[in-house]
């Protein structure tokens, strides 16, 4: 199953994520990096509960910076 979520991500990341609006992310890493990062680090349903928290805590009163799983 982890492996499905890291090719759907990758498969996001290579083919959807505009190269020209990723410098404009108010966290680092990105979201789609953080959800690679949190499902190695805490397993699929914890990683992507808390990537899912990181998408809903983006928003344009945010303050952002380094946010790591």
């Amino acid at each position: 199953m982890s492996r499905l979520i890291r090719f759907a991500i990758n498969t996001y990341q290579r083919f959807f994520k505009s190269q020209r609006l990723y410098p404009r992310c108010k966290y680092f890493p990105c979201c789609s990096d953080y959800t690679l990062l949190a499902v190695a680090e805490y397993g699929i349903l914890r990683g992507l509960l808390k990537s899912a928290w990181r998408i809903l805590r983006c928003n344009p009163f945010a303050k952002g910076g380094v946010d790591l799983p």
